[in-house]
């Protein structure tokens, strides 16, 4: 009997494992061609990149009085025109003293500061070098959540480490250093490290659709690259003045909300405006009569709920203009013509 009880035992063991070989085989063989069709589009996509890829290393100094030593950091970028034009972070090169590329090749070279943007975290570039290899921007406006892409930099000195993902989210916003948001941000699952920021995010076409900018500190799988869009926006304005001029009216606020009998009285289509705290001495805003503790609503059609609304509707054509702030102060809703500045040329003085 016990006998009888072993071998029944063994024929079931036996059996299981026969059963579960077949499936496994079976699922191995069904998967087999979408492993390799993925593993050619990675591969493909990373060899018409990665001859653009570069290394940046920085040095800079300290910011503050004391001037202290030279600071070291690295970075990535990578070649989009063949003359030597190069696209990495604003945060890798807007200290730096010296710039020094490293193409993929070994060829070392001496990099000038053609631009930078604090605002959209993009800055260019330029070495002089021969036989250099440029790769082409794709559209960022078409990708789709779950489509695959691949990053590819130099995270903590591995040079050229290429990592895969897909698009987990599109039209982030993310804070940039300079305390504006960047809009229509790239969410990605593909791993960065530091290191990365200023690499190619590309599609399985290998055309970039992004700058790998900022992970989140401690996430999983957390990564944003600047829109290959926002690029195009601001890359003119960058190979001709070095930067991008935005307006200017001399503000410091925070976001508000309305009383509910407020907006009713106003007719505001809105729940929320831009609470002055503080006006710059001599400004555009104090100069037009602006004060402290009244709330923006409004800049000319332009509805006002933020201050990141403010700062989008105060774009480069504004400049040298004359705006009208719409305001509330106590139980009076006031429009104030505003000439709008230059904020570029005013912190630079």
């Amino acid at each position: 009997m016990g006998t009888r009880g072993l071998t029944a035992a063994s024929y079931r063991v036996s059996a299981v494992p026969s059963r579960t070989h077949t499936m496994v085989s079976f699922a191995s063989h069904t998967d087999q061609p979408l492993l390799d069709a993925y593993s050619r589009a990675v591969i493909g996509a990373v060899e018409r990149v990665a001859p653009a890829v570069v290394s940046i290393d920085v040095r800079s100094r300290d910011t503050d009085r004391r001037r202290g030593p030279a600071q070291a950091g690295t970075g990535s970028g990578f070649v989009f025109a063949a003359d030597g034009l190069i696209l990495t972070n604003s945060h890798v090169v807007e200290h730096a003293a010296e710039i020094d590329i490293t193409l993929p090749d070994g060829r070392e070279h001496r990099a000038d500061l053609i631009g930078h943007d604090p605002d959209t975290d993009v800055a260019v570039v330029r070495i002089s070098a021969p036989d250099l290899h440029a790769i082409e921007f794709g559209d960022s406006q078409a990708l789709r959540p779950g489509q695959l892409v691949i990053a590819i930099g130099n995270p903590y000195g591995f040079q050229h480490t290429v990592t895969a993902g897909v698009v987990s989210a599109l039209g982030r916003s993310l804070r940039a250093r300079s305390g504006r948001l960047i809009d229509n941000v790239i969410q990605t699952d593909a791993a960065l490290n530091p290191g990365n920021s200023g690499g190619p995010l590309v599609s399985s076409g290998g055309e970039v659709v992004g700058i790998n900018t900022a992970i989140i500190a401690g996430g999983q799988g957390l990564s944003f690259a600047v829109p290959a869009s926002t690029v195009a926006t601001v890359l003119p304005a960058l190979l001709r003045d070095g930067r991008v001029r935005r307006g200017y009216i001399g503000v410091a606020g925070q976001d508000v909300p309305l009383l509910r009998r407020v907006t009713r009285f106003h007719r505001l289509a809105q729940a929320s405006g831009v609470l002055v705290i503080s006006l710059e001495a001599n400004g555009p805003a104090s100069a037009a009569g602006l004060r402290e503790g009244d709330i923006i609503v409004s800049l000319d059609a332009a509805i006002v709920t933020s201050l990141d609304d403010l700062h989008r509707v105060l774009t480069e054509g504004r400049i040298g203009t004359t705006v009208n702030l719409g305001v509330l102060r106590s139980s009076e809703r006031l429009e104030l013509p505003i000439r709008v500045a230059d904020r570029a040329a005013v912190s630079s003085r």
